[in-house]
């Protein structure tokens, strides 16, 4: 039986929500191992003067307990 552990991250991106999952996913993974699965929960944006200029996105990263 493997046993999963969920972890909640903010991330953000002047790019994407999906450069903001990924880099999510980079950072998180220099600490955490065996990730398994990633969970976009919410999505947000920032405008500033009529412009988007952040992607923000809330995850829950799934990995396996060893």
């Amino acid at each position: 039986m493997a046993i999963i552990k969920v972890i909640e991250i903010l991330a953000s991106s002047k790019e994407s929500w999906e450069d903001a999952t990924k880099l999510a996913v980079k950072e998180a993974s220099k600490t955490v191992k065996n990730i398994r699965s990633v969970y976009v929960k919410e999505q947000s944006c920032v405008v500033d003067n009529d412009q988007i200029t952040q992607f923000r996105v809330n995850v829950k990263i799934s990995f396996e307990v060893k």
